[in-house]
């Protein structure tokens, strides 16, 4: 009985220490600093990370920062920072007012100047103005560098920072200073509201053209009923005009180019770090797969990017039709969109795209099979030498 009583207390002694030691740790761990320093591991690689910087950081602004703080923003700021510092330009971290804009962006309504803008080369680039928006009618172009929006320099500025600043209100102003040719140019564009359909088509002299400016949930069945109007018609051949398309969901780009492709590889997504590939095949369904019937060609620019360089790059290696134009982009990683409780995301790439005979989009682009430059002077006096020779080929 003494042994049982003597065991009994040793356990309850055990279990009060435990529960001690449990809860002043707890305690510990909750507090900011408080002399408790967490060595954190990585589970994906075997360094340890010193969370006790994050937090004295954290103790010293609130402390001695001489204004209003607002905790949250401090909270996105650290996060933001975070994911910037993998040097990714399109991975990102969107707080709830961004992760709207974005999804904005993606149904084809918002509101802005209507110019679609990339990083090429680390400077922020416009990839491509929207047809009939205020930025196509102030005169920018596909290439021009945004120097500044404001008086903000746009040195080391991430996308959706940028784009967030370009967006506002509808007849609000924005400045943007603009180098193009090595010489710069202030624009002062009025916002309005944004309305895209991402697929137009028209048929001209037997010839179908289908116009995708973006690839949304929306896009592979508008592209259907442009084939069939052109079917309806009896056209002898199909032109896809990529121009200024920046992309958009993968999955529509695969089906899209289903309705060209009878079979074989769309695109080959490769994970490196994980050593992972997966293919994607045409679906063999399409409305316009004879070539022989429905001879096709295919329009790109240094404005043609991410999927609309899928699909570009799928008809050419497929042997299904010619690009023409100039040099795509060059835009070829995945984004995977994790949603966060708060309402912000989290855009982190997870993969890059190849095309089906192995180009790397990202680090090559695509080159076009016949090169046709669109100068100034065709531009000023809208003349299309590309889409003439995209028409000549199908006569």
């Amino acid at each position: 009985m003494k042994k049982n009583k003597k065991s009994l207390i040793i356990s309850i002694l055990i279990a009060f220490l435990l529960f001690s030691g449990g809860y002043i740790l707890g305690y510990q761990r909750s507090l900011p600093t408080g002399g408790f320093l967490p060595q954190i591991t990585n589970k994906f690689s075997q360094k340890s990370v010193d969370f006790g910087i994050f937090w004295k950081t954290w103790d010293m602004v609130n402390e001695k920062y001489d204004g209003d703080i607002d905790p949250q923003k401090l909270l996105y700021g650290a996060v933001s920072g975070m994911v910037k510092a993998t040097g990714d330009p399109y991975t990102a971290f969107l707080n709830p007012d961004e992760a709207k804009t974005f999804e904005e962006d993606l149904a084809g309504t918002f509101s802005g100047i209507g110019a679609e803008i990339g990083i090429k080369k680390d400077r922020l680039t416009v990839i491509a103005p929207v047809p009939g928006s205020p930025a196509e009618k102030a005169g920018l172009r596909t290439g021009d560098l945004i120097n500044r929006i404001g008086d903000e320099s746009t040195s080391g500025l991430a996308i959706d920072e940028a784009v967030m600043k370009i967006r506002g209100q509808e007849g609000t102003e924005v400045k943007l200073t603009i180098e193009r040719g090595g010489k710069e140019q202030d624009y002062t564009i009025k916002r309005e509201k944004i309305e895209v359909k991402s697929v137009k088509y028209s048929i001209d002299k037997d010839i179908l053209k289908i116009t995708i400016s973006r690839f949304d949930e929306n896009t592979a069945g508008l592209v259907r009923e442009a084939e069939e109007a052109g079917i309806a018609k009896n056209v002898k051949g199909t032109i896809i005009d990529l121009r200024n398309d920046p992309g958009g969901y993968l999955d529509s780009s695969i089906d899209v180019a289903s309705e060209f492709i009878e079979k074989g590889t769309i695109v080959t997504e490769k994970q490196e770090k994980k050593n992972k590939s997966q293919s994607f095949k045409a679906s063999g369904n399409g409305k316009m797969i004879d070539k022989g019937k429905y001879p096709l060609v295919v329009l790109v620019n240094n404005g043609s990017a991410s999927a609309s360089e899928i699909l570009a790059g799928a008809i050419r290696d497929n042997g299904r039709g010619q690009l023409i134009g100039e040099k795509t982009f060059g835009k070829g990683s995945v984004q995977e969109i994790e949603k966060l409780p708060d309402g912000s995301q989290l855009k982190v790439t997870v993969a890059h795209w190849y095309t089906p005979k192995g180009v790397n989009i990202s680090k090559e682009g695509l080159m076009p099979d016949i090169e046709v430059k669109l100068s100034d002077d065709d531009f000023s006096n809208s003349r299309d030498p590309q889409m003439d020779k995209a028409m000549e080929l199908l006569k």
